[in-house]
């Protein structure tokens, strides 16, 4: 009976220990973006517009539907994140853009590779994609 009690504390520890190992951590996002209004209005041009840039440089990833289930998702050591979810859609247009600017691990940096407009399209795409 000791030994079945210390075999599943074990198994425990080690499933509690995974799972903290899996989550990303926070991705902080300084005040002045947070707060950034998207300066590009919202509307068919510009989801047009912004499904073109996701699709060569997000979809691979991210998935054409934003799910987190792209070609290039299963190598990932960190789930890209589903942007139809509340958590993604209830952060701020400045937060999407700060993040696909400046990259973080192994999302890459998008500064001085899209122009900030075709950045604030592809936030605008993202909208589409929620539930």
């Amino acid at each position: 009976m000791k030994t079945m009690k210390l075999f599943l504390t074990g198994a425990a520890v080690l499933v509690m220990s995974a799972t903290l190992v899996a989550q990303p951590k926070p991705w902080v996002v300084p005040a002045n973006f947070k707060s950034m209004k998207n300066p590009v209005a919202t509307g068919d041009a510009s989801n047009k517009a912004g499904l073109a840039v996701y699709t060569k440089n997000c979809a691979s990833c991210h998935g054409k539907a934003g799910l987190g289930d792209g070609v290039k998702a299963r190598a990932l050591k960190e789930f890209p994140g589903d942007f139809s979810k509340a958590d993604f859609q209830g952060q701020s247009d400045g937060d999407h853009f700060y993040k696909t600017k400046t990259g973080r691990g192994e999302m890459p940096k998008y500064e001085g590779k899209l122009a900030d407009n075709d950045i604030w399209n592809v936030v605008n795409y993202m909208r589409t994609l929620k539930n």
